[in-house]
């Protein structure tokens, strides 16, 4: 089966399937009129003539160009050699025949796999076809497909994006679902990135276009998962290996069952008419079909839900996971600190806020933003300061109105010459994970603020869900134990490795694999790099309009949503026992119909019929993968 072409028409319009079902009428309306003695013999063999190439050209030719080509023997030689022995042997209905139920069986799996291709290039009509774009100063209506980079277009409330860009003007909530899988909109304001597929749901945004048409967010995906369905997994690999063998095999077999016996005194039509059952019987088509389909299945369902899986050997790794690993900061977390606890000691909360937010405004800090954005958040005001300086690795100072006000850690005040008594502390926060901020003035500690990284809102339930599919959880973090085994415990995590330096990750990662077997790593796709490299399967979180994520792991969730990993670990579970049951399935039938061959026990149109109800209880087997 090589055309792979995409096909979403009618399936009685897709050419391999339609010139069967041609050959099959033809047969059928000879066999008939033949046998109602409507037409002589001359007139049935020459209508079988007719169909017999109508239903055969796009196998035979594929046949013929991969001996030509490459120099091997495959399933539609061995069903060509078939057709041309029982002619020869004036077996033309059963030819007719096995041209027919062969056709259609490689029609209807091209079918199949045409529309899993056409499914994932859906997504592309996810974009509207026509943009209004701003060009020296008018709006004009244009092609979407006509968009470059630096085009300046106009979105509407309800519209699809036509193209990755960056919002220059107005605020709204975009849909990412179609492309992502996430079902909350996501709030969205100038200077922020928006993707081709998206929806706008509510104000009117003013966009540059980041990226041509043909190289967005939704063609990225489309040719990703289009080449990862051309990869091949170890048991599709293993399958190719033994039909290269096999296959010839079965040719000289039935060349040598054709010849040898007549040579001895036995009758050669009777041997020759077994060679030629035997050709059918033995074709494994059924065990070439048991995987491609069901690996093609199952990375277009993962496509459609915003998990990029690519090839099917990472398809079918997944389903083999024993362990998931997960970074921290950025993966388990949003890596965006927020304030939890603001403690007062000597001021109020309101007044610990003010000060702090009022010195913290000029500094860069990931943990100085967190205290500004919750003071704004309570509608606090903050004081003009004067002699704000920072001091690397402690904290900030200011002077606010007549005193000088320190933000920081507990080392800042003991350099400044102010002593801060410990018991005065929340232990109890400082073992949740949280880092603590003190502020202070030179007259004592005003209050403590305590902030922590936020957790995702879907981790729990991710965690949950790997471990009701007996897979457990490790956390590798660069963060400190402490920290560390608080978020843990809060999520339920098994095991927790802390102060890892990108290389103590990947061998952490080998350690697991030594001790629990197959690893997937979850991370951020860049400093992770490394640990995704080594794991069984690497994953990269948010991947959305990130290239970098995409090429450093084997699998790339669109959206970051963590419980898409168990989704793409249940999906390669399913898609490796589906594939192991045709397997299995295929290599009884070949047990069973071979025998029946070399005996003379069935007769040509019985090993066709078998041998292609078989073939298509394979697809329609490995069609399962996609529903999970």
């Amino acid at each position: 089966m090589e055309s792979m072409e995409t096909f979403e028409g009618r399936w009685f319009t897709y050419p391999p399937l339609r010139n069967a079902l041609i050959a099959g009428l033809l047969t059928g309306l000879a066999f008939s009129l033949a046998h109602l003695g409507w037409i002589p013999p001359l007139a049935e063999i020459a209508m079988y003539a007719i169909a017999i190439p109508i239903g055969g050209f796009h196998w035979a030719r594929e046949g013929l160009e991969k001996l030509v080509e490459r120099r091997t023997v495959d399933i539609e030689l061995l069903m060509l050699a078939a057709t041309v022995g029982a002619a020869a042997l004036g077996l033309w209905d059963e030819a007719a025949f096995l041209v027919f139920l062969y056709g259609t069986a490689e029609g209807l799996e091209e079918l199949a796999y045409a529309r899993t291709r056409a499914s994932i290039r859906k997504l592309l009509d996810l974009a509207p076809k026509e943009v209004r774009i701003l060009r020296n100063g008018e709006k004009q209506i244009v092609p979407a497909h006509t968009l470059k980079a630096g085009d300046i277009f106009i979105v509407r409330p309800g519209e699809s994006i036509p193209t990755d860009g960056l919002i220059l003007e107005g605020r709204s909530t975009v849909n990412e679902a179609p492309v992502t899988g996430e079902s909350i909109p996501v709030e969205k304001r100038e200077g922020m990135p928006v993707f081709a597929g998206t929806i706008n749901q509510e104000g009117l945004l003013k966009v540059q276009a980041t990226a041509a048409f043909e190289d967005n967010t939704l063609a990225r995906i489309i040719h990703l998962v289009e080449e990862a369905q051309e990869q091949k997994g170890q048991a599709q690999l293993f399958i190719e290996r033994f039909g290269r063998v096999y296959s010839p095999l079965v040719l000289l077999s039935a060349v040598l069952m054709a010849l040898l016996p007549p040579l001895l005194g036995a009758p050669f039509t009777d041997w020759a008419t077994r060679a030629v059952v035997l050709l059918v019987a033995a074709a494994p088509c059924a065990l070439v079909m048991s995987t491609p389909i069901a690996i093609a299945a199952g990375i277009g369902r993962a496509g459609w839900s915003g998990v990029l899986i690519k090839g099917g050997t990472h398809l079918e790794n997944l389903g083999r996971i024993r362990v998931v690993a997960f970074d921290k900061t950025g993966t388990l977390t949003r890596g965006e600190p927020e304030v939890t606890d603001v403690i007062p000691i000597r001021e109020d909360e309101r007044e610990v806020l003010r000060l702090a937010s009022s010195v913290e405004r000029y500094s860069e800090h990931p943990l100085a933003r967190a205290i500004v954005r919750k003071a704004e958040e309570a509608g606090i005001l903050r004081a003009e300061v004067l002699e704000f300086s920072t001091i690397a690795g402690y904290g900030a100072m200011a002077r606010v109105g007549d005193q000088m006000v320190y933000v920081g850690k507990p080392s800042l005040f003991r350099k400044v010459g102010l002593e801060v008594d410990r018991k005065t502390l929340p232990e109890k926060l400082q073992g949740d994970g949280k880092t603590l901020v003190l502020v202070g003035t030179d007259t004592g500690l005003a209050g403590v603020i305590a902030i922590r990284d936020v957790i995702r809102p879907q981790a729990r339930e991710a965690i949950r869900e790997l471990h009701r599919m007996g897979v457990r959880v490790v956390m590798l973090t660069g963060d400190r134990e402490e920290t560390a085994r608080a978020i843990a415990a809060e999520l339920g995590i098994d095991e927790v490795k802390a102060d890892l330096k990108p290389e103590d990750k990947v061998k952490a990662i080998r350690e697991l694999e030594e001790k629990y077997g197959p690893v997937a790593m979850v991370g951020d796709g860049i400093n992770d790099a490394p640990a995704l490299a080594q794991a069984t399967v690497g994953i990269a979180m948010g991947a959305i309009g990130t290239d970098a994520a995409i090429e450093a792991a084997d699998v790339a969730l669109m959206a970051d949503d963590l419980r898409q990993v168990a989704f793409a670990i249940r999906l390669g579970k399913k898609a490796r026992r589906i594939s192991a049951q045709n397997i299995a399935f295929s290599l009884l039938i070949l047990a069973f119909l071979i025998p029946l061959a070399l005996t003379g026990r069935i007769n040509v149109a019985l090993a066709v019929l078998a041998h292609e109800i078989s073939e298509l209880l394979a697809v329609a087997n490995g069609l399962r993968a996609a529903r999970v």
